[in-house]
């Protein structure tokens, strides 16, 4: 995220006390109230409540030089300070000297209002025994001895939830009250016909229920089946006639209770079909937990760490750190795109041989719509959440860096609602993360197209799925030569070009979930395996697995960014994404066809079901909780391996446990029948 700051000098200065309010303008109730507090900690014995304000400054800590330079001070000890006529508020200097940037905690009376802190500080105001309560990083640590004032901004202690902020979280207790209302009528229902109803008409209710509830979640029902479950019921008798309605009711209530949308979600059985990708699970898992890895690890490098430096140093070193470097960690999402690739060809020729093999307008009209509702319940959901709770949050000092967050949803998210969120500039996304599933969907739509050619003339097919593979490989290749981009630890890079222009385009981005369509149609329509020797097995596992560890070792040769159009970071940015699915594809082609061994039986465990069954709503709630546990924090987070182990261990199990209810509360009650 990008904050639009406008600069100031520091004048550095030799005031005392706040005199001339008309060349300050300070308002005259915080010049008053600074003057006393500042009076009071001048004294030989100052009362308490300036002892703690004073206290409650940042000040310069130790390991300037490994990147402490931020000084938060001390939050709540600020805000229980209580003066005279005033109680102490706490806000943020943001300030750079030369090339190094960073935030000092002030405690300032709460009658001072933003405009009037920044002019104090911009003043030098506000000093202790003629010196500045902000002084410079000393001059021996930083090369620039000169202070420029980058922005200020003043933590509110109060919850003031606006419109939009309610209107989020009513429609978030809506969706949940929904599927909870469900569950406890269904079971009333249910406990009426047992107390009320007679054994033989409570059986038929239940029986009409569940039938009912079959047509529910069967789309293939036809119109012949449904007017013979009408001449049934007409014909029945009396009794049965009387329990129509419940019945019907029961039915509906239960296709979105609880009672059912538990089950399947934590049974080990897979649910991938007999014959069908079972090591598709393993893949997706592991894949998203290299996602939550990279996240809990990046996250609080952006401003929380007080060794940033030292960080830096550690994770560039060596390859081992490729679950938390960023470069690496990228790739994870070309394994998900790979995979949406593949699944939504096998499902779209799945829906056609259904369809009689006709591809029709409303099968394809039906195929995005269940895509729709299987996405944007949970994502709007999530939407709302996250707007919401930072509304009812009292934030710490490390929340600024995701402020331009709040803003750009209350502006932008009809961006998410219409999945087009990736193709706006990158500050203004609302949930950020969530730009993945724009993406994926703008290439699920291009599914039926490519199913169309390939059912039509094969050699046009190859010929539209070659170019546009070539395009998606030109177009990153020419945009990083052009900018300049990095291949490696991007999320540090200078500007946003890398966001802005690559990394969530769908021209830049689309060559693995092409060659997931591609993987998909062949396993879906081939009649003879592709590997027959064993031989022909073992070369592709060479090739693959030195493919693999060639695109996560080359970041590190690559890693510093050029300062002219480099031809090697070029080629490795227009190529090392195709080449990451091909590799995983041959991973999936090799299980499939029995020559996986023990990564097969691996990758095909049990133990990966209930968490792939999750993994949607792991990936959408994860970074709310790093984001959480960072704006909570009033002091810098120290890197050391065995803390971000367990920042990560940490945010992994309340994402689990989260997930498990907004799968069966939120995505599952909303999705259409399949």
């Amino acid at each position: 995220m990008t904050l639009h700051l406008v600069v100031f000098l520091l004048f550095v200065g030799g005031r005392g006390a706040v005199e001339n309010t008309q060349t300050l303008t300070v308002s005259q109730r915080c010049v008053e109230d600074t003057n006393t507090f500042l009076r009071e900690i001048n004294q030989d014995e100052p009362k308490g409540y300036a002892v703690l304000m004073y206290d409650a400054f940042g000040k310069v800590g130790s390991n300037v030089v490994g990147g402490n330079t931020n000084q938060p001070g001390l939050l709540q000890q600020c805000r229980s300070a209580h003066g005279p006529s005033f109680s102490g508020q706490y806000c943020q200097v943001f300030l750079r000297q030369g090339k190094v940037q960073y935030f000092v905690g002030i405690c300032v009376p709460d009658s001072c209002e933003k405009d009037d802190v920044q002019t104090l500080v911009l003043y030098d105001q506000l000093q202790f025994n003629q010196m500045s309560l902000i002084p410079p990083l000393p001059s021996i640590l930083v090369n620039q001895s000169t202070q420029e004032m980058i922005m200020t901004h003043c933590l509110s202690s109060k919850i003031a939830p606006d419109t939009s902020d309610i209107t989020c979280l009513f429609v978030c207790c809506v969706m949940v009250a929904i599927p909870l209302g469900a569950t406890l009528l269904t079971a009333m229902i249910r406990w009426q016909w047992k107390r009320k109803v007679e054994p033989t008409l409570e059986s038929s209710c239940l029986n009409a229920a569940l039938n009912l509830y079959g047509t529910l979640k069967t789309s293939s029902s036809s119109s012949s089946e449904t007017n013979s479950w009408s001449s049934e019921e007409s014909n029945s008798n009396h009794p049965t006639r009387t329990c129509s309605l419940q019945s019907r009711v029961y039915g509906c209530l239960q296709a979105v209770s609880i009672q059912k949308t538990t089950q399947g979600i934590f049974s080990t059985s897979t649910s991938i079909p007999v014959g069908g990708y079972a090591s598709l699970n393993g893949i997706r898992v592991l894949s998203l937990l290299w996602i939550i890895c990279g996240h809990s690890a990046q996250f609080p490098v952006i401003n929380s760490l007080d060794n940033y430096k030292d960080w830096r140093k550690t994770v560039e070193s060596s390859p081992f750190y490729v679950l938390t470097i960023s470069g690496p960690v990228f790739m994870a999402v070309d394994t998900f795109l790979l995979l949406g690739g593949l699944l939504s060809a096998r499902s779209l020729l799945g829906s056609i041989n259904k369809a009689e093999d006709k591809l029709s307008l409303s099968l394809v009209g039906n195929y995005l719509l269940k895509r729709i509702t299987r996405i944007q319940p949970l994502h709007l959901f999530i939407m709302c959440l996250t707007i919401g709770l930072i509304s009812l949050v009292k934030w710490g000092p490390y929340w600024f860096p995701f402020i331009d967050t709040v803003m750009d949803c209350k502006t932008y998210w009809w961006a998410n609602l219409l999945l087009i969120s990736n193709l706006l500039p990158v500050h203004e996304i609302c949930i950020p993360w969530t730009w993945y599933l724009s993406l994926d969907f703008q290439c699920y739509a291009t599914t039926p197209l490519l199913v169309y050619l390939y059912r039509l003339n094969r050699s046009v097919f190859m010929v539209v799925a070659g170019g546009l593979l070539l395009m998606t490989v030109v177009a990153s290749a020419v945009i990083t030569a052009h900018l300049q981009l990095p291949v490696f630890q991007p999320s540090t890079m200078t500007s946003e070009n890398y966001v802005l222009y690559y990394y969530v385009k769908p021209y830049t981005r689309y060559g693995p979930f092409l060659i997931g369509i591609l993987t998909g149609i062949y396993l879906t329509t081939k009649k003879n395996p592709l590997l027959k020797q064993w031989w022909q097995a073992a070369l592709g596992w060479l090739c693959c697995l030195s493919l693999l560890a060639l695109l996560v070792g080359l970041p590190y040769i690559l890693k510093e960014t050029p300062a002219n159009p480099s031809v090697p970071h070029a080629l490795y940015q227009g190529l090392h994404r195709p080449l990451w699915a091909l590799a995983v594809t041959w991973i999936i082609l090799a299980c499939e066809e029995g020559y996986g061994g023990f990564i097969k039986r691996f990758l095909s465990l049990t133990f990966w079901v209930p968490l792939s069954n999750i993994s949607f709503a792991c990936y959408l709630i994860h970074p709310v909780f790093i984001i959480l546990y960072i704006g909570f924090q009033e002091t810098p987070i120290h890197y050391t391996d065995i803390n971000f182990m367990y920042l990560f261990l940490g945010h992994l199990v309340l994402t689990l446990a989260v997930s498990c209810m907004l799968t069966v509360l939120v995505e599952k009650p909303y999705l259409l029948p399949k």
